[in-house]
């Protein structure tokens, strides 16, 4: 039981929500075309989980194996680090794993376009394949790009557009206007919630040579960096539930935003990093219910219509 306990502490679950907020919003956007297909829905989610822990369980081997987690890092203690998990046992776990991901991904695929959408089948075992290698390079390696500040780019890509419009693209087979400001939005947070992390980590990070864009940046800088990832987010999902406005159900989102100005005004009068590690918990939930908030308003307006 201990040891369940401690893999799944590796898994690092509260960052599931997170990873699954484009899916679920691309599904809801699908689901009000008329797209929707709940297999499809169901495979995604639990491939974008695969990926997730993959990620985290690759970071954690990553950062383990370099160094980088130590005495100085604030946030809760990797399963590497504590030594709880021996490096043997994350190498075995991150093979199997990749195995998982591949399998799901290839179940995915083919359930979404069977065998007469060759080329679409095929755009998405590539990005599949550049999925699970991501996951794998953000620490692990000597050219890892989490050490070089490329985590942001790669997190708005993959947890923003990719996650948006991909699943969109799963159902639908088509590509639609409607989905790009949210995607761009869910974007931005996703890439806050990383920058809050290594906001928190940056003196750590800096000691273990770690440049993260947080680290390169500069504390204050790093900080105003963030104010404008999630205000930009803020600004574009209000814009999106103007333009695109039908029903009173398009601004049901818009709850979501009092914890998250309440995130920014605390974030812009923080002096100290270890005050930013309960603010990562706090933006993840709540991009997390922007997605499902404003998925719910394009859901409802079906029923309601």
């Amino acid at each position: 039981m201990d040891k369940i306990k401690i893999w799944l502490s590796a898994f690092r679950l509260r960052t599931l929500p997170l990873s699954v907020s484009g899916i679920i919003l691309g599904a809801s956007f699908a689901y009000y075309n008329g797209y929707f297909d709940g297999l499809v829905f169901f495979l995604a989610i639990l491939t974008t989980l695969a990926y997730q822990i993959l990620s985290n369980l690759a970071n954690d081997y990553g950062d383990g194996i370099k160094g980088t987690d130590n005495e100085e890092r604030i946030g809760p203690k990797r399963a590497i680090q504590s030594q709880a998990i021996s490096l043997e046992e994350m190498e075995e776990a991150i093979k199997i794993n990749v195995l998982v991901a591949i399998v799901l991904s290839f179940s995915l695929i083919f359930t979404a376009f069977g065998s007469k959408n060759v080329l679409y089948a095929l755009l998405f075992f590539v990005l599949s394949g550049i999925a699970i290698y991501s996951s794998l390079r953000y620490t692990v390696g000597h050219n890892a790009y989490g050490y070089r500040g490329r985590g942001d780019i790669f997190v708005f890509i993959f947890f923003g557009l990719v996650s948006v419009i991909g699943s969109y693209f799963l159902f639908a087979q088509q590509v639609d206007h409607i989905v790009f400001m949210p995607a761009i939005s869910i974007g931005l947070l996703s890439a806050g919630v990383l920058n809050l992390n290594n906001i928190r980590d940056i003196e750590s990070d800096k000691n273990a040579n770690k440049m993260t864009l947080a680290v390169k940046l500069g504390f204050e800088k790093a900080k105003k960096y963030h104010l404008l990832l999630v205000t930009g987010a803020l600004v574009l999902g209000l814009v999106f539930s103007i333009l695109y406005y039908t029903s009173i159900y398009n601004f049901i989102f818009l709850l979501v935003y009092i914890p998250i100005i309440k995130h920014v005004l605390r974030v812009k009068n923080y002096t100290q990093s270890h005050q930013f590690d309960p603010e990562l918990k706090i933006l993840a939930l709540s991009t997390f219910f922007f997605a499902l908030l404003l998925g719910l308003g394009q859901i409802l307006e079906v029923f309601f219509m």
